[in-house]
């Protein structure tokens, strides 16, 4: 079994639990929602929060961390747009009518989903909304966005691929293709019995993988609607999936992960070890990271299985990893922001540096000494 993780630091801001934690793409920032109606943003150099972005009238639901702009969205029904620097809100973006579940920022576009059973895709500058993706019989609750050139240039495809393609997965037990120029449904993929969960995209294949309440994995081809295979080894909800190198991993309230092949719907092994159900997934340099609905995050080696770590601390479920260097961000419903050590899981040199000292303790947030794996 796994060791122990050493904890860096414990970042306790928020006054309500995180629901979702964003990393930059260039990897100088994170970015937190909470059920406290704010969002903030923490530098990765050394775990300081350096914004607090204000404005929404209920709880954040979602974001996501560009590099000049931080999005949010909220219970609130709105969307909003942050300068990174100032923490100044730049853009409120209005017309969904329920819960805003999701955003999106891809190809200079803001897409979101909503309770209200739409989904909507906005200009990013001017805040006004461009198409409306409207047929969901139920609340929109996952997105996923194939650019045009990601997609192939046949003559019959060209015109209803000009916009590219979003996906979106329902608790209708749908998902569905729209052609983000037209607003048109392009296909609608049926097949599970359950709500759709969660889904990633494989764009150079033009296939998408959705996990739902029904215990299934499905792969299907976007451009015909053709549902390619079915994964059915877990017991439980699929709660999250990472598609990474031809592998779908799948995280379920079966309490395990579990490890496919992509392009034949193969099982390859099982990750065990959680005691409830497993709420986040994320692999980084040969390691998988889950985070659980027992408060733990662990490490397994993603090739043999085996746990490397367990990470203990939280109170609550884990609702979001990221890593970045050598550094794993946990955020939980219980309102902490915790970063752990996990330098050695894969044989790495010594270290030449203290993160400790580097993530030493400052105001507002507590640090803990950094102790041997």
């Amino acid at each position: 079994m796994g060791g122990g993780g050493s904890v860096l630091r414990v970042c306790a801001d928020h006054r309500g639990g995180i629901n979702w934690l964003s990393l930059s793409p260039d990897g100088q920032r994170l970015l937190t929602g909470s059920e406290d109606g704010t969002a903030r943003l923490w530098s990765t150099a050394d775990g300081q929060c350096c914004a607090l972005l204000q404005g929404h009238e209920s709880y954040v639901t979602f974001c996501q961390l560009e590099d000049e702009a931080a999005f949010t969205c909220s219970a609130d029904c709105t969307i909003r747009r942050w300068d990174v620097l100032t923490g100044q809100c730049l853009q409120v973006y209005r017309g969904h009518t329920s819960i805003v579940n999701r955003i999106l920022v891809a190809n200079n576009q803001l897409f979101s989903s909503s309770y209200d059973r739409t989904a909507r895709v906005w200009n990013v500058d001017e805040g006004q909304m461009c198409q409306e993706f409207r047929g969901h019989r139920n609340c929109v609750l996952t997105l996923a966005y194939s650019a045009p050139w990601d997609l192939p240039g046949a003559p019959c495809m060209e015109e209803a691929v000009a916009g590219g393609l979003l996906v979106t997965g329902s608790t209708d037990g749908t998902a569905k293709v729209w052609q983000v120029a037209s607003g048109c449904c392009h296909q609608t993929l049926r097949g599970h019995t359950g709500a759709v969960l969660c889904l990633v995209l494989d764009t150079p294949g033009h296939t998408a993988f959705t996990g739902s309440t029904d215990a299934t994995i499905r792969a299907w081809d976007i451009l015909s609607g053709e549902q390619l295979r079915v994964f059915r080894e877990h017991q439980g909800s699929v709660i999250c999936l990472e598609l990474v190198n031809r592998l779908v991993y799948s995280g379920s309230a079966d309490r395990t992960v579990k490890c496919w092949l992509a392009d034949t719907g193969e099982h390859v092994r099982t990750f065990t070890a959680h005691r409830r159900s497993v709420s986040a997934l994320k692999y980084h340099a040969g390691t998988l990271f889950t985070g659980s609905g027992d408060a733990c995050a662990r490490a397994f080696d993603a090739q043999s299985g085996e746990l490397r770590r367990v990470f203990r601390g939280h109170a609550f479920i884990i609702n979001c990893l990221q890593v970045h260097g050598q550094v794993l961000y946990t955020a939980s419903h219980d309102g902490a922001l915790r970063l752990w050590d996990v330098r050695g899981l894969r044989g790495a040199p010594p270290p030449t540096r203290s993160l400790s000292r580097l993530f030493s303790n400052k105001v507002g947030c507590a640090a803990a000494p950094l102790q041997p794996a």
